[in-house]
């Protein structure tokens, strides 16, 4: 095991013992919802992937950590918000369908900062071979922090989310997975670094990667 996955674990572990990610105890069983995953076949998986298990919980909240070549990002995963988004997410997680990906979109307008991941070849390239339908109420917002499901068109999600460095003011059409409860500085870094050509939307100016991604 390579010293950068340990890393990662031990950090997942710290935040449990902070407070942040509660270890599983015995209790009476959550409430559950059946999600509807469709295969894609006119876009197959972009790595050995099986779509997760069609029941989600829909209660309490989970942790996710992202190694990037930046540093690393915790998670909040809201089970109760978005829970066939939050069950998918944690499923693709633990398949290692993030392992050694690239973000390739950057974008740093007044309309949109947010760093866009979860593709495998490029930007909304390379999905899981399936998708699922939105769960949005019309009313949310994407303040700096949020985590986010990408998209292509309503009922169209997969592996893509975005992560929103300082704002999103787009419709609410996003299905939100939950928040970043530490290290917002190392999307402040990537940010930092720029886009290429000096745009403010496409590729991060250097590459952006995720090398391990665990959950809780």
């Amino acid at each position: 095991m390579k010293i950068t996955h340990r890393l990662t674990i031990a950090v997942v572990s710290a935040l449990a013992l902070a407070g942040l990610a509660t270890p599983a105890q015995a209790a009476p069983a959550a409430p559950t919802v059946q999600c509807e995953f469709t295969p894609t076949p006119e876009n197959p998986a972009a790595r050995p992937v099986r779509p997760p298990s069609p029941t989600a919980s829909a209660k309490g909240t989970a942790h996710a950590v992202l190694q990037t070549n930046y540093g690393l990002v915790a998670i909040e995963l809201d089970k109760s918000n978005a829970p066939c988004a939050v069950h998918n997410f944690r499923h693709l997680v633990r398949s290692w369908f993030y392992q050694h990906t690239q973000c390739f979109r950057l974008t740093a307008s007044q309309r949109l900062g947010v760093l866009q991941c979860g593709d495998i070849y490029e930007v909304e390239k390379g999905g899981p071979g399936y998708r699922f339908p939105d769960e949005v109420t019309g009313k949310e917002t994407y303040p700096r922090g949020t985590v986010a499901m990408g998209n292509q068109g309503p009922g169209t999600n997969g592996s893509q989310f975005f992560l929103v460095h300082s704002h999103a003011n787009i419709d609410p059409k996003y299905s939100v997975l939950g928040r970043v409860v530490w290290g917002m500085d190392t999307l402040d870094r990537i940010v930092a670094a720029g886009i290429a050509d000096g745009a403010d939307d496409g590729a991060p100016a250097h590459p952006v990667r995720i090398h391990f991604a665990v959950t809780t």
